[in-house]
C-alpha cells in the first residue's frame, strides 16, 4: 500500500518530476516516495510554466528522462535549482553547458544500465548473423516443411567488429565479443588504455569491420556520423547494430542501402523518430528491430531506482554524488 502525502513527514526535501522516468512508471514511486516529497508537474491541471514558478524557489532537485528535458526555459524557472538527476545514461535531453555555468551538478546512471546493454547489442549482432528471427519465422509459418531446409547463416566467431564509443557499455561488448572470438576494434572521442586497434575515422573504422556496433552517447557532433559513406565503406557484407541513439545514423541513407543489397543487415534498438520507424523494416527479414529496450530489464530498473534514491540522498546530505557527469 502507498504511503499516503497527507502521511508523509512535512519537512521531506522536495524533488520536481516534469514527467516520470521509465522506472517510476513501471514501480510507482515507492522507492522514493517515503525520503522525498514528489512534486508531480504531469499530474497538475496547471500549465507547466506555472507550476515550476509556483516552485521556483524552493525546489533545488529535479529528477528527468529523455521525456523531459532540461532546457534553459525550463532552467529560468527554477532559480534555486543545484541538482539534475537523469535515469538515463545520455544526457543529450539536458543542457549541460548551461547547468555547470549555473552551478548545477548532473548525475546519471552511470554503470547501471552498461550490462543489460552490452548484453542486448550482442544479442542483436548474433541475431543478424545467425538470422535467428528470420529463422524463427520460417519455421513458424511452416516454411522449413514446404520448402526445406533454411538458407545458411554466418557465423560469429572470427569477424571483425567495430565499436564505436568504447564507454561503460562499449567495453561491456566487447568484453563479450571477445568470448565469442572476435577481433575489436573501436572509434572514440580519446584513445582508450585498452589493447584493441584505435581508429579516430569512423569511415576508416568501419572498412576494416565485418560489423560496426553503436554505444556512443547523441550529441550534434556524432548527429548523423553513420552516413553513407560509413555505411558503403562497412560494405555488401556489412551489418551495423545501434543501441545508442537513432540519429546516430542517417536513418534514409541506411535504408536505402538495406533495400538495395549495400548492407547485410541491421540490429536496431533505436530510431530517428521513434515509435516511428521506416516501414521497409517491416518486410525485411535481415534486419531486427527492439523498442528502445536495450538497457531495461526488470533487474535493472530496480538498481536504477535505487541509484537515483542514493544521488538525491548524497545531494541533500552534502555528499558527493554516486554517479555524477563530469566534463571527462
Amino acid at each position: 500500500m502507498e504511503i499516503g502525502e497527507d502521511l508523509l513527514p512535512k519537512d521531506l526535501p522536495e524533488v520536481l518530476v516534469i514527467k516520470p522516468p521509465p522506472p517510476m512508471i513501471l514501480f510507482g514511486d515507492k522507492f522514493i516516495a517515503k525520503k522525498f516529497k514528489i512534486l508531480k508537474a504531469w499530474e497538475s491541471p496547471l500549465p507547466l510554466d506555472q507550476f515550476l514558478t509556483n516552485y521556483a524557489h524552493s525546489v533545488k532537485a529535479v529528477l528527468c528522462s529523455g521525456a523531459s528535458p532540461i532546457s534553459p526555459q525550463v532552467l529560468n524557472f527554477l532559480p534555486s535549482l543545484r541538482l539534475v538527476v537523469t535515469a538515463s545514461a545520455g544526457i543529450n535531453h539536458i543542457d549541460l553547458p548551461e547547468c555547470r555555468r549555473r552551478g548545477i551538478a548532473v548525475a546519471n546512471s552511470g554503470n547501471v544500465l552498461s550490462e543489460d546493454g552490452a548484453d542486448a547489442a550482442v544479442s542483436l549482432l548474433i541475431d543478424v548473423f545467425r538470422r535467428i528471427s528470420a529463422a524463427d519465422g520460417y519455421v513458424k509459418q511452416g516454411l522449413w516443411a514446404s520448402r526445406g531446409d533454411y538458407p545458411l547463416a554466418s557465423k560469429l566467431g572470427g569477424k571483425r567488429v567495430g565499436i564505436v564509443g568504447l564507454g561503460n557499455i562499449g567495453l561491456q561488448v566487447a568484453k563479450r565479443l571477445e568470448a565469442f572470438g572476435c577481433n575489436i576494434l573501436y572509434n572514440s572521442r580519446k584513445k582508450k588504455p585498452v589493447s584493441y586497434p584505435f581508429f579516430s575515422d569512423v569511415c576508416e573504422l568501419a572498412a576494416n569491420s565485418d560489423a560496426l556496433i553503436l554505444c556512443c552517447g547523441f550529441t550534434d557532433q556524432t548527429r548523423h556520423m553513420i552516413n553513407r559513406e560509413v555505411l558503403l565503406a562497412l560494405g555488401k557484407e556489412g551489418v551495423i547494430v545501434n543501441v545508442g541513439r537513432g540519429a546516430i545514423i542517417d536513418e534514409k541513407e541506411m535504408v536505402q542501402c538495406l533495400v538495395q543489397g549495400e548492407l547485410a543487415g541491421a540490429g536496431l534498438d533505436v530510431f530517428e523518430n521513434e515509435p516511428n520507424i521506416p516501414k521497409e523494416f517491416f518486410t525485411m527479414d535481415n534486419v531486427v528491430l527492439s523498442p528502445h529496450a536495450a538497457v531495461f530489464t526488470s533487474e535493472s530498473f530496480i538498481d536504477l531506482c535505487e541509484l537515483v534514491v542514493g544521488n538525491l540522498e548524497a545531494f541533500f546530505s552534502n555528499k558527493p554524488l554516486l554517479s555524477p557527469v563530469t566534463d571527462e
